[in-house]
């Protein structure tokens, strides 16, 4: 069984990580937005924590996009 945690809290995937119990990361914008900062860095901070899977989850957030039919 592989454990991921679902979360953009840098010290709870410090201390899962540290502890050896994950195999990697999900997280998503609004968990980003819980914790009041940037998309990229907390997706690069990270990185640079896990040595595993890391599943940053986008949404699209415009109604203007051109379609090619």
């Amino acid at each position: 069984m592989r454990f991921f945690v679902d979360t953009a809290n840098i010290e709870e995937i410090r201390k899962a990580n540290e502890m050896g119990i994950i195999c990697g990361v999900t997280t998503n914008p609004s968990l980003i937005a819980k914790e009041g900062r940037d998309f990229k860095q907390v997706i690069e901070e990270i990185t640079s924590i896990v040595d595993g899977p890391i599943s940053g989850e986008v949404k699209a957030t415009t109604t203007d996009a051109k379609r090619d039919d």
